[in-house]
């Protein structure tokens, strides 16, 4: 009996460890459950002051970082924006072969052949005349310039001033053309940079023209499927108009070159004739003021060879000017643009001013695209209340 009981008392005590580390986590939870640790609060408020602050703050600062990223990639979007607007002024010539029965890419094709020999023909050709008779207008610049001292109002302010001896050895010294561009380093960047952004604006001019359809599947595509129809209708409408635009004004500055070619060959210029004529058909595709900058130089030029010249050239560019504003440019454009004269001006300025000769160039057709989705889309629905 005494060794049972012993035994028993043996058993008791062993199990007394695992019994008090049970009754020791039993009193442990029963002690967090009855801890009060407070009612949970209510989800923070969407118009919470704070949740408002960090979003608009985070908002900020993407617009802020986003605007950095396109400020420094203005470049390649004004290079893109051009070879877009090039490429739909190319258009009109492929579906003038599509009408005719040629398949989209071969007509393609085509017209990329046909701007690829043209710019050829235009490096091989016309450049190495327009450089020498550049060169040529700045070798007899000084001479122009002691020609203007007979000029009694000329004479007195280069007596108050010696305004014809500082622009006579600026320009015979070449340094009119290292301060525009830093030296004669500056000059080859410079020249490098007009190359390859020119390469650069013609390949993707080309690779827009070639993929043209399948950008706008593209682009539409991203409308709703209750709106795309429209959408389609309206973008291919604006690429139109854009594009006939584009060509129109070539048209134009190309009428106004070839015009002045041979006026300058009538009178007598023949040895400026090619270079003034460039500039003046490069100048005439700039609007409003581009036309007449062109007249300008080539009438100062004329006055500086010839004053009969010069008062020829007035006559001449005042007669064309007439011509071109009331007959040639509106037949050119009046399937193209519709936009008011004093929308033609305030879109040049603006476009002049945010990107320079190429905002004025483009401020016209967008201004075109952006007063007919005004009468297509806004009017049209405050028609409908």
């Amino acid at each position: 009996m005494s060794s049972d009981s012993a035994a028993a008392t043996d058993g008791d005590s062993a199990a007394e460890p695992g019994d008090t580390a049970e009754a020791e986590a039993e009193d442990g939870s029963q002690d967090d459950s009855e801890r009060d640790l407070g009612e949970p609060g209510a989800p923070l408020s969407r118009r919470s002051p704070f949740v408002i602050g960090f979003f608009a703050g985070l908002g900020l600062f993407l617009a802020w970082t986003l605007g950095g990223v396109i400020v420094s990639l203005s470049s390649v979007l004004i290079e893109i924006v051009v070879a877009l607007f090039l490429a739909a002024g190319l258009n009109p010539l492929v579906e003038w072969f599509e009408r005719r029965g040629m398949r989209r890419s071969f007509a393609v094709l085509t017209v990329i052949s046909g701007v690829i020999l043209a710019l050829a023909l235009f490096l091989v050709a016309i450049v190495p005349v327009i450089t020498d008779q550049v060169t040529a207008i700045s070798q007899t610049a000084p001479d122009w310039l002691t020609s203007f001292q007979r000029n009694h109002w000329v004479r007195n302010l280069d007596r108050q001033y010696d305004v014809i001896d500082k622009v006579k050895s600026y320009v015979s010294d070449g340094k009119f053309v290292s301060g525009l561009f830093g030296g004669v380093l500056g000059i080859g960047l410079a020249v490098l940079s007009v190359v390859l952004n020119s390469f650069v604006v013609t390949v993707m001019t080309l690779y827009f023209l070639a993929s043209l359809d399948r950008t706008k599947h593209a682009l539409y595509g991203l409308a709703p499927a209750s709106r795309r129809d429209r959408v389609t209708k309206l973008g291919d409408e604006i690429i139109k108009r854009v594009g006939g635009y584009v060509s129109g004004a070539f048209i134009v500055a190309l009428c106004a070159g070839i015009s002045s070619l041979v006026f300058l060959f009538v009178v007598g210029m023949g040895q400026y004739a090619v270079a003034l004529a460039f500039v003046v058909a490069l100048l005439d595709v700039i609007p409003m003021i581009g036309a007449t900058i062109g007249a300008v130089i080539v009438t100062a030029i004329g006055f500086a060879t010839d004053p009969k010249i010069g008062l020829i050239c007035i006559v001449f560019y005042v007669v064309y000017q007439q011509l071109e504003n009331y007959v040639i440019y509106p037949r050119v454009m009046s399937k193209s643009v519709d936009v008011p004269g004093a929308v033609t001006v305030i879109a040049a300025l603006i476009g002049a001013s945010l990107l320079g000769v190429v905002g004025a160039l483009l401020a016209i057709p967008t201004a075109a695209a952006i007063l007919m989705l005004t009468r297509e889309v806004f009017l049209r629905r405050q028609d409908a209340r």
